[in-house]
C-alpha cells in the first residue's frame, strides 16, 4: 500500500478505521506515530519512531541546518515513510517546527524533502504548533483544577498555553528552546554562577512580555510536555519514589522534589547527570536549560507542582486529523477523558459489555454499602467503576489466564488522564479480580507506595465480590444492601435478583475471604427473588457511562 502524502489533514469523513501516520520534525527530535484512527475519535498506536538530530543546535549556532545534517535529516525521513507505509498508513501528515522555520535554508530542505522522499512538510508557526500541543495535552491530561498552564519545551521554542478541558484561551510561542538555551549561553559544565545567571536573565526578559496575559486566566496547573520536562519529572519522582517511572503521563512531582533535582543538575557535569536515575543520557547537557525554565514559570505563576503529559505535537496532529475528519472533539469535565479513555480500550478489546457493565453496578452497590468499613472517597469509587469495566478485557487474548492478560491491556494500553499510581491500581485489580492476594511479587503493586497498596487490596477485594455475583453472566442480581449489624465482626448483605441466583451465590462463597481479611469481617450473602427477568430485561449496568 502507498500513503498518501499530506501536509495538512484531510477533509474526507470515512466511517471506518484509518490509519494516519504524524511526523514531528522538531528541533531537538524527529518523532514518527502511526495509529489507526477511529471516528469516535480514539486511536490506537501501531508503533513510535524517534531519531534526535538536534537540528536546533546547528541553528541557533550557524542560523542553518548546513548539507550533511540535511542528509542525515533526509534519510530518517524516508526511513520514517518506509515504516509508515510497512504499516498500512493512508496518510502521511509531516509538520516542521522551530529549528526548519527559522534556518536560513530551511526552504531548501523542505523542497529536498519533497524530492527525494515524496513527503511534503507543511511548516506551521508557534502559535499554531501550541495550538495542536494543547489538543494533545487536554486528550491526555486530567485537567482539574482548571484552567492550566500548559509549557511545551522544545529544542528551538517554547509553546505557552492557558485553556481547560472547554476552551483554549491563550497560546504563544517564544525563542526558549534548551537547545537554543545552551548553545547560546553556557560555556561551561557544570553550569556556571554566570551561565545561570545569563540564562535567568534570558528567560525572564523573554516570558515577560506575555506573562501578564497569562496570569490574568489565573491558571491552578502547571504541565509540562515534550522530552525536557519529561525527563526532568522522571528524574525528580525517582528520587523520591525510589523507582523509575517507565510510564510518565499524569505524573505529578512538587516544589521539594524539583528543587533536589535542580542543585544537582547545577552541580554536576553532564557524564554524571546521565548517570542518576531517570536520565535519558542524550538530553542531559540540555537539562540545566530546561530546569531554569521550569523554575521560572513555577515562580512567577506560583505552581507549586508539575504534571507531564507524554503526549505532544504528534498526538495533536493525530487527533486534529480525527476531529477534521470526523468532527469529534471530547469536551466535558474532567472525569471524561478517563471514562472515554477507558471505554476505548474496551472497545479496542473486544469486551463483554453487558457482563462488564453489570460487575460495574455490582461493584459501585458493594462500595456504598460497606462505606461504614472502608471509609473509602469519590475517587476510589470512580477508580473501582473503571476498574470493573476493564477487569475482563483479557480475555480478547484468551480465557485461559484472562486475569494476566487483561493485567497486561491495562498497564500498557495508554489510559489518559490517569497518575501512574491509578494505572498501577486498576492493573493489580484486573490481575487478582479472580484470585489470590496481591503481593509484592507484582511489579505493578511493589511500585505502590503504602498507603496506595492498602487502596489496591480494597477495590480488588470488592471487585473479587462484583464479579462473583454475575458469574452466570445473566445480570440477576439487581441491588445490593447491607442489613443493619448483628453479631459484632459480621455483614450481611442482601441481594435482590431476579431469579434464584445460586451459582452466584456459590461462587461469591469462594471469593469472600479476601474482602473478609481486608475489612476484618465474616460476610453473609442471601438473596431476595422478586421474579423471574422478562424477554427485554437487560443488566443492572445496562445504563452506565
Amino acid at each position: 500500500m502507498t500513503a498518501r502524502v499530506a501536509g495538512a489533514t484531510a477533509t474526507a469523513r470515512p466511517s471506518h478505521p484509518v490509519r494516519i501516520a504524524a511526523l514531528d520534525l522538531g528541533s531537538n527530535s524527529f518523532h514518527m506515530i502511526v495509529v489507526e484512527a477511529r471516528p469516535d475519535g480514539s486511536f490506537i498506536p501501531l508503533v513510535r519512531e524517534r531519531e534526535m538530530l538536534r537540528l536546533g543546535d546547528l541553528v541557533a549556532r550557524d542560523r542553518v541546518i548546513g548539507r550533511r545534517a540535511a542528509d542525515e535529516a533526509i534519510a530518517v525521513i524516508a526511513r520514517f515513510r518506509s515504516i509508515a507505509e510497512a504499516n498500512g498508513a493512508d496518510e502521511i501528515i509531516a509538520l516542521g517546527t522551530s529549528a526548519i522555520r527559522e534556518a536560513l535554508d530551511g526552504n531548501l530542505l523542505v523542497d529536498r524533502v519533497r524530492v527525494e522522499t515524496g513527503v511534503k512538510i507543511t511548516v506551521v508557526d508557534g502559535t499554531r504548533e501550541a495550538e495542536l500541543i494543547f489538543r494533545a495535552i487536554r486528550s491526555s491530561v486530567v485537567i482539574d483544577p482548571g484552567p492550566a498552564l500548559a509549557a511545551d519545551l522544545g529544542g528551538g521554542s517554547l509553546e505557552l498555553t492557558v485553556g481547560d478541558r472547554a476552551e483554549l484561551a491563550f497560546a504563544t510561542s517564544v525563542h526558549l528552546g534548551v537547545g537554543r538555551l545552551t548553545t547560546e549561553l553556557v560555556a561551561n559544565d557544570p553550569p556556571s554562577d554566570k551561565d545561570l545567571k545569563r540564562l535567568r536573565a534570558r528567560i525572564a526578559g523573554t516570558i515577560e512580555p506575555v506573562l501578564g496575559e497569562i496570569l490574568a486566566l489565573r491558571p491552578r496547573q502547571l504541565i509540562g510536555s515534550s522530552g525536557t520536562f519529561v525527563a526532568l519529572a522522571r528524574m525528580a519522582a525517582a528520587g523520591r519514589d525510589g523507582i523509575v517511572h517507565e510510564a510518565v503521563n499524569q505524573l505529578t512531582v512538587g516544589r521539594a522534589e524539583l528543587e533536589a533535582l535542580r542543585d544537582r543538575l547545577y552541580s554536576l557535569p553532564a557524564a554524571q547527570r546521565g548517570k542518576l536515575p531517570g536520565a535519558e543520557p542524550r538530553r542531559t547537557d540540555h537539562l540545566p536549560a530546561g530546569m531554569a525554565v521550569l523554575e521560572y514559570l513555577m515562580d512567577a505563576t506560583r505552581l507549586a507542582e508539575l504534571t507531564v503529559s507524554d503526549w505532544a505535537l504528534r498526538e495533536g496532529i493525530v487527533l486534529d486529523a480525527i476531529a477534521t475528519r470526523d468532527r469529534v472533539e471530547l469536551l466535558g469535565d474532567s472525569q471524561a477523558l478517563r471514562r472515554w479513555s477507558v471505554l476505548a480500550l474496551c472497545r479496542r478489546s473486544n469486551w463483554r459489555q453487558p457482563h462488564s457493565r453489570q460487575v460495574a453496578a455490582l461493584a459501585l452497590g458493594l462500595f456504598d454499602a460497606t462505606a461504614g468499613l472502608h471509609r473509602m472517597g469519590p475517587a476510589e469509587r470512580d477508580l473501582l467503576e473503571f476498574g470493573a469495566l476493564l477487569h475482563d478485557i483479557g480475555g480478547h487474548i484468551s480465557r485461559q489466564n484472562h486475569d494476566r492478560h487483561s493485567a497486561y491491556l491495562i498497564e500498557n494500553g495508554g489510559l489518559r488522564g490517569f497518575s501512574p499510581q491509578e494505572v498501577r491500581i486498576l492493573t493489580t485489580m484486573g490481575r487478582y479480580h479472580v484470585k489470590g492476594t496481591p503481593r509484592a511479587t507484582f511489579e505493578p503493586f511493589a511500585q505502590l507506595g503504602k498507603r496506595d497498596r492498602s487502596r489496591a487490596v480494597a477495590l480488588t477485594s470488592i471487585l473479587r465480590i462484583a464479579e462473583g455475583l454475575d458469574s452466570s453472566h445473566r445480570g440477576l442480581v439487581q441491588a445490593i444492601r447491607a442489613e443493619p449489624p448483628g453479631d459484632a465482626g459480621r455483614l450481611s448483605f442482601v441481594l435482590t435478583a431476579r431469579a434464584e441466583p445460586e451459582l452466584e451465590l456459590w461462587t461469591v462463597r469462594r471469593k469472600q475471604a479476601l474482602l473478609e481479611r481486608t475489612f476484618g469481617v465474616e460476610c453473609v450473602f442471601r438473596a431476595e427473588v422478586t421474579g423471574r427477568p422478562g424477554p427485554d430485561a437487560g443488566p443492572l449496568g445496562a445504563g452506565l457511562g
